[in-house]
């Protein structure tokens, strides 16, 4: 819909003669003109004209930068002075991830700067002017890129999206920007907690079908459906989306052509005689398909009543 998305493979794996079943083959998220296209900022970059950019941030938990779950601290991390709900220091924090630069290459100039971005659009959005489409969090944010996310993590109710593997960046002179999305194995109704299957809701109120969870959704996104310009680019987007790149027919027709792949290949049928997993319950599946048919079947009835239902409350937010 045109931004930026990791580009995907299916592919067959065999290793050391031992064949492995298909797997989908996904590009990191990385700085590069191909992929998240902002300037290289280098160490050394500190100076106002160089600092602003490129930035990428995350919100997601620290697997890979350090040993435990919730172990955040100020060499790979900094916090939001808002909890969840909008109020100052409260317990319920909001980390953000120095991805690129990574920890290890990023100044403490760099780290101030992009520290300061966040707070300055975290402060306005909460402030009384935060509608002002000068002075007000607009200012701060790539509209489109907010939008879209919005969109394409409500539409497969990915209970991930806006508190884990949420990836923002920032260029030099620019705005910040949402994405690239990631990270939707559980979302199109594939996990059974805090109403992750469920067609008829939001998951951007995640909060209020899980609050004990240690990672929830920022103040953000209610905060900006409260402007009625930011709720009206969401429902103008989603009814020209529904008209192109996210009809009906295009949706469908993409599940059925890679289907149409697997099947010709071969590839499904050699998976499942490697993993005889259908009919087997697995970590957070909501349904349960005896064969590959029923669970496509699942997946296209989920994904026609989700599309029914944003089609019918898109219009009330």
């Amino acid at each position: 819909i045109g931004q930026y998305a990791t580009r995907t493979r299916f592919f067959e794996m065999k290793l050391n003669g031992d064949f492995l079943g298909t797997y989908l083959l996904m590009e990191k998220i990385k700085r590069d003109k191909n992929r998240v296209n902002i300037k290289k900022l280098d160490v050394n970059d500190n100076e106002p004209k160089l600092i602003s950019g490129g930035y990428i941030i995350k919100i997601d938990k620290t697997t890979g930068e350090s040993s435990n779950h919730g172990d955040y601290n100020d060499k790979i991390s900094f916090y939001s002075n808002y909890d969840t709900n909008g109020e100052k220091d409260k317990n319920k924090k909001i980390y953000f991830l120095y991805d690129v630069p990574s920890p290890e290459s990023i100044s403490v100039g760099q780290k101030n700067y992009i520290q300061s971005y966040i707070h300055s659009f975290e402060n306005v959005l909460i402030s009384n002017n935060f509608l002002d489409p000068v002075t007000g969090y607009r200012q701060f944010i790539d509209i489109q890129s907010f939008v879209d996310y919005f969109l394409l993590n409500e539409l497969s109710h990915n209970p991930d999206a806006y508190r884990l593997s949420t990836y923002m960046h920032k260029d030099r002179g620019g705005k910040l920007k949402m994405g690239p999305i990631w990270d939707y194995n559980i979302a199109f109704g594939n996990v059974n907690y805090c109403k992750g299957d469920a067609v008829n809701n939001w998951i951007y109120k995640y909060n209020d079908y899980c609050p004990d969870d240690f990672w929830l959704v920022p103040f953000w996104w209610e905060k900006l459906l409260e402007d009625p310009y930011f709720a009206d680019k969401i429902k103008s987007r989603w009814l020209e989306l529904r008209t192109n790149q996210l009809s009906d027919k295009e949706i469908f027709g993409k599940i059925d052509l890679l289907i149409s792949d697997l099947e010709t290949s071969g590839a499904i049928k050699r998976n499942y005689e490697r993993w005889p997993i259908l009919g087997q319950w697995i970590w957070p599946n909501s349904y349960v398909g005896t064969t590959y048919e029923s669970e496509v079947s699942y997946l296209k009835t989920w994904l026609t009543q989700r599309l029914t239902w944003m089609d019918s409350n898109i219009p009330s937010l």
